[in-house]
């Protein structure tokens, strides 16, 4: 079982399909499938067993008797035990699932869009389909003295018996009364303490143009390369969206064998990743001396350092994930191929190799801000004392991003044996990443912004991202909770994740009331220098409160929904407006103010290209989801409360929505054209 969950991540099946709802929509999810199947399997055995027939054949009353008996020999299967004895129907059944498993794993089904697993061999794929069939099992079979399963009765397969838990249900109503009273609460305190008329000094440090220091030239690489990868990344996207469409060519080509969709899926998830993050990056990179009034020693050949590492691991990493994949990397494919974890793909050294590049980025920033031995005493003094700086605030939040990261490494050297230990270390990089440390990170690059360029007093910045820092922190933590809902861990995460993943859009709802106060002070002041800038920040804050907060945690979060809709498109709407709408609009917005800023004011400047990119891109994400998220997300919804989740992930179901799948053109287009 351990090798076959190496032969799993090794053929990076989890981009192609989904386990535990966790992965890729475009394939079936592998639990729900194998488990349909694996019952259908049992019926058939116990009916030759009873009544010597087929399963077909039989009477209504002898059909419900065999279902009956089928659903509670799995029910009843003991996975506690380092050996468990099975049922001769059980046995046989499972012995007929592997052999159909870890056949189609080695063949192509281009009609579904899927490539075979160039990685793998009939030994391995034998081993991979014996990790697919016990995490199936942990589906239907009960825990200890208790009777849920160990995915808390997910998916959602009345076919063998599979249906929400009590405590799926009742939890879900006590999170809805949390999060009003939290509603209530926010805006209560946000009114009292918060919304005070401001008459604390401006510092309006961004007011002015300054000649331009050594390191803050050198970002302009960056901006190049980040812009790169948002052009691939919407190349490789409207491939993927092409694939839906039509599963068996690109237009009439071929293009599977050579460019199969989990390697696509890989590209397009990473990049993302690389482009903001190379825009925050260059971003803190460029403030640091505007914000200390000098530059540091040596900081241009550390910007330059950090520039031909991130292109090092990045290009190793692209490359590792394809000839990995394509089976060209045999024994050193968890260093140097594809790990198979979505959003966390890239070989263990690249890994390494980007944690130590944001390291570097923190020790960057740390040295711009604090370019001198006083300025760093006096900093460390205020900041151990509890005088809590914005500047210290920032610098804090680029290390959280870095810190964060090395979670995604645990164990080191070695795949972990446990796809739920695996998946609890994955949602600690994929969700804290965004839920936490990006929405610290952009609170204080945002509270910055307002107050240098004097919008705010550096009181009322301070205050308003300390309130917004313990929101974020208190659920974006606890918070990550709600996608451990059906991974096998313990069943306290039900109420844990529900509660606090609600307390997430708190902070949201906090970012959209200062979003349009700030909007009020700019038509106040009249001429404002960075509109364009702040254009995108609004547009950012807009985004994470529908796509986060509506879209994500009013829509997805509360348990006996997430129950039905895990693993939907729904889930790709929430994904697809909340990081390019919050964070990556966030990131073209920063990359706006150093370049407003770098031209000066002897420089032509124009903001009008940059405004119709902005509304191409928000045009296109508002066409992405009345065209194709909503109307396959929904359908598919219903489809999973009428007929089980390995339906409505069938082939079967994906043939109904191919209008809406093509209908996903438009927006490409649109959204293409801002780029």
């Amino acid at each position: 079982i351990v090798e076959g969950k190496a032969g799993f991540q090794r053929a990076d099946l989890m981009d192609y399909g989904s386990l535990y709802g966790m992965g890729s929509y475009f394939g079936e999810d592998y639990t729900a499938k194998y488990l349909v199947r694996l019952g259908e399997l049992v019926q058939e055995e116990l009916a030759k067993i009873r009544f010597n027939k087929a399963y077909s054949e039989l009477t209504e009353g002898e059909q419900y008797v065999i279902n009956k008996e089928m659903q509670n020999s799995l029910q009843r299967l003991d996975l506690n035990k380092k050996t468990s004895i099975l049922t001769p129907a059980i046995a046989t059944s499972i012995r007929q699932l592997q052999a159909e498993i870890s056949q189609s794993l080695l063949n192509h089904n281009f009609m579904a869009g899927y490539t075979q697993a160039y990685s793998l061999n009939p030994d391995t794929a034998l081993q991979t389909a014996n990790f697919l069939i016990y995490s199936t099992l942990t589906t239907i079979a009960r825990r200890p003295n208790q009777n849920i399963s160990y995915t808390n009765n997910w998916p959602y397969e009345p076919s063998v018996g599979n249906t929400p838990s009590s405590g799926t249900f009742y939890w879900t109503w006590i999170s809805f009364c949390f999060v009003f009273m939290g509603f209530g609460a926010v805006i209560y305190i946000y009114h009292r303490y918060l919304s005070d008329v401001d008459h604390g000094p401006m510092e309006p440090i961004f007011s002015g143009f300054k000649p331009l220091t050594q390191s803050q030239r050198k970002v302009g690489q960056y901006f190049l390369v980040a812009a790169l990868f948002l052009l691939l990344q919407i190349a490789v996207g409207a491939i993927m969206a092409h694939y839906y469409a039509e599963r068996e060519s690109f237009y009439g080509i071929n293009v599977n064998t050579w460019l199969p969709f989990n390697f696509l899926r890989d590209v397009h998830i990473q990049t993302p990743i690389i482009w903001i993050g190379l825009s925050w990056i260059s971003a803190g990179i460029f403030m640091a001396p505007i914000i200390s009034g000098k530059e540091a020693k040596g900081q241009g050949f550390l910007v330059d350092l950090l520039f031909y590492v991130t292109l090092l691991v990045v290009g190793g990493a692209i490359l590792g994930n394809y000839l990995g994949i394509m089976g060209y990397i045999d024994k050193a494919w968890f260093w140097l191929g594809n790990q198979g974890l979505s959003y966390i793909q890239l070989g263990r050294l690249w890994q390494i190799g980007f944690c130590i590049g944001l390291f570097l980025w923190s020790f960057i920033v740390f040295r711009g801000m604090w370019p001198t031995w006083d300025g760093l005493k006096k900093a460390t003094i205020e900041f151990w004392t509890g005088r809590i700086k914005l500047e210290n605030l920032f610098w804090a939040s680029t290390i959280n991003v870095a810190v964060l990261y090395c979670f995604g490494m645990i164990p080191l050297t070695g795949i972990e044996k446990s796809f739920t230990i695996t998946d609890f270390w994955r949602w600690w990089v994929v969700h804290l990443w965004v839920e936490q440390s990006f929405e610290f990170f952009a609170a204080c690059a945002t509270a910055y912004l307002l107050m240098g360029t004097g919008l705010v007093s550096r009181k009322a910045a301070e205050r308003t991202v300390y309130f917004e820092s313990i929101l974020i922190f208190l659920g974006g933590v606890i918070g990550t909770g709600h996608h451990w809902y059906w991974t096998g861990t313990p069943e306290m995460w039900i109420p844990l994740g529900s509660m606090f993943s609600f307390i997430e859009v708190l902070p949201l709802v906090l970012l959209i009331i200062d979003a349009i106060e700030h909007r009020q002070l700019i038509k106040k002041q009249g001429t404002f220098t960075y509109n364009l800038a702040y254009l995108y920040i609004l547009g950012a804050a807009f985004w994470n409160f529908v796509g986060a907060g509506v879209f994500g945690g009013g829509t997805l979060n509360a348990p006996l929904i997430n129950y039905y809709e895990h693993g939907t498109f729904l889930t790709l709407n929430h994904a697809h407006t909340a990081l390019f709408g919050a964070f990556g609009l966030l990131a073209l917005g920063l990359i706006y103010f150093c370049l407003r800023y770098a031209a000066g004011e002897g420089k032509t400047w124009s903001d009008r290209l940059g405004v119709y990119a902005f509304w191409l891109y928000n045009a296109g994400l508002f066409l992405w989801i009345v065209l194709n998220f909503f109307p396959i997300g929904w359908s598919q919804l219903m489809a999973v409360y009428e007929h089980g989740l390995s339906y409505a992930r069938s082939l079967e179901f994906y043939n109904t929505t191919l209008l809406w799948q093509w209908l996903r053109f438009p927006g490409d287009v649109v959204f293409a054209l801002g780029a």
